[in-house]
């Protein structure tokens, strides 16, 4: 396999070579940071490369490698990914997105980190996030912005649009993001890539209890239903203490995306999202073709759609309370986060609860649609990814208008906890288009199934960003 094969591999694949002595740990690790200094520059995708920590663990995978029986490593071992730099890993800087804090080392890891370096990751970096991840594109002042692959005029989506550059443009195999709001299936969508944001539950947030009143959650960016299904059984799992539980799959996530035999699903589809409006041309049209294709693959296939109206004067409340629980003064943060911070500190905390609670009860009835169905297939967002720098002049009342009116099919299962993820299915005028599949609460294994199902019928994996190659 040649070089650029290798660096656009999926990630079990690349698994696969490593525990057959195909490839070391040590010479796919360099081949990715090699492709970091080449592109990096191009993209924006990661804030700090840790390459020393990154070959050292390299090297020793390696090593054990000579001295050990494969098949009792990791699944994921030697495979490199990459971190988004709101999680802390130890020994490594951690600035969320803030250039003042661009040399804050951390000394711990996040719970996360440490499930994925049980995994058997090596960890080539932290990847690029908007500012304590609260908006939908990722360019922080003082960094340079986060390009797509697929054309860098145009954003690679937020706030985890640093990981989706990263695993598009082959800088990664596979990465994990975190969702608040759609920053995983957003991403996903604007690179041509699966995004999964699980039931709340499924990752656990430990050392934490939760994040933001459960609306936010860890996910993870891929190119396959397969990795992100392994990545999602390898990381997932209860914690002592955590909040919210659910049981481990049986089977497991991975031998739902690898099971051919579908059942007949329940599918609803829409292309609108009551009250906020219609999505355009170009994410209308992905669903309807979705819908077409399911339906000729068997499925029960109907129009419909709940009514999200209770749902986003509450949300917005609780979201951007995102900025002052990140704790960063307010004269480190760029001015659309100071005015967040301003309406934030102006809720009191019984508004707060308040909006907690009005949030839960429109839930409910989102949830509740799901009585009569398996699966919503919805766009990703409203309209395709906006250019670099597109908003930068508007106003910050302006801006939070056009963030909802885009970002709007995403953040209604955050509230709702339930899992969805985001798949592509093919190009409008040369970027990524998708679709988002919403599943009934802890059905990550009927969504991957499903998933699967869509990418044996419109394969994806072939295609590569000519800006890497």
């Amino acid at each position: 396999m040649n070089q650029t094969n290798l660096a656009f591999a999926p990630a079990l694949e690349l698994a696969r070579l490593i525990r057959n002595k195909e490839i070391s740990p040590l010479e796919i690790t360099q081949l990715y940071l090699d492709r970091i200094e080449k592109y990096n520059s191009k993209l924006g995708s990661y804030f700090t490369v840790s390459a020393e920590l990154a070959i050292a663990d390299a090297r020793a995978k390696t090593e054990e490698l000579t001295k050990s029986d494969p098949l009792e490593r990791p699944p994921f071992f030697g495979v490199p990914t990459a971190i988004k730099d709101l999680n802390p890993v130890a020994g490594v800087a951690r600035c969320s997105g803030v250039a003042a804090l661009q040399n804050k080392i951390e000394e711990r890891d996040d719970g996360i980190v440490t499930r994925i370096k049980e995994a058997g990751f090596t960890i080539l970096g932290k990847t690029a996030t908007s500012q304590v991840g609260s908006l939908p594109y990722t360019e922080p002042p003082g960094f340079p912005p986060a390009r797509n692959p697929w054309n860098p005029d145009y954003t690679p989506g937020g706030s985890s649009g640093g990981a989706a550059a990263a695993v598009a443009a082959g800088l990664c195999a596979i990465a994990q993001g975190s969702d608040g709001g759609g920053s995983v299936r957003g991403p996903a969508f604007c690179c041509g890539l699966v995004g999964i944001k699980p039931s709340r539950g499924r990752i656990s947030y430990a050392p934490m209890g939760d994040c933001l009143s459960g609306i936010a959650t860890n996910g993870i960016l891929a190119r396959t239903v397969a990795d992100a299904a392994a990545m999602l059984d390898a990381i997932s799992g209860y914690v002592t203490g955590d909040p919210y539980w659910l049981p481990d799959p049986d089977p497991s996530f991975l031998a739902s995306a690898t099971n051919s035999n579908s059942d007949r699903l329940r599918i609803a589809f829409s292309t609108a999202i009551p009250p906020v409006g219609e999505a355009d041309s170009t994410c209308a049209r992905p669903v309807e073709n979705t819908a077409q294709l399911l339906d000729s693959l068997g499925h029960y296939v109907k129009p419909a759609c709940p009514d999200f109206s209770g749902l986003i004067e509450p949300f917005i409340t609780v979201w951007q309370a995102s900025v002052n629980y990140s704790g960063i003064p307010a004269p480190l943060l760029e001015p659309m986060n100071q005015w967040l911070l301003e309406r934030g500190n102006a809720v009191s905390s019984g508004k707060y609860l308040e909006a907690v609670s009005k949030m839960q009860i429109a839930a409910r009835e989102v949830v509740a649609f799901f009585e009569n169905f398996d699966i919503l297939v919805l766009p990703v967002y409203l309209q395709s990814a906006v250019r670099v720098g597109e908003w930068a002049a508007l106003s910050p009342e302006e801006t939070l208008e056009k963030i909802i009116n885009w970002v709007a099919p995403c953040p209604p299962f955050n509230a709702s906890g339930q899992p969805a993820i985001a798949l592509p299915v093919g190009f409008e005028s040369g970027l990524p288009v998708g679709v988002q599949l919403v599943g009934r609460p802890a059905a990550e294994s009927t969504l991957f199934a499903l998933a699967a199902e869509l990418e044996a019928a419109n394969p994806w994996i072939q295609h590569r960003p000519d800006l890497v190659i």
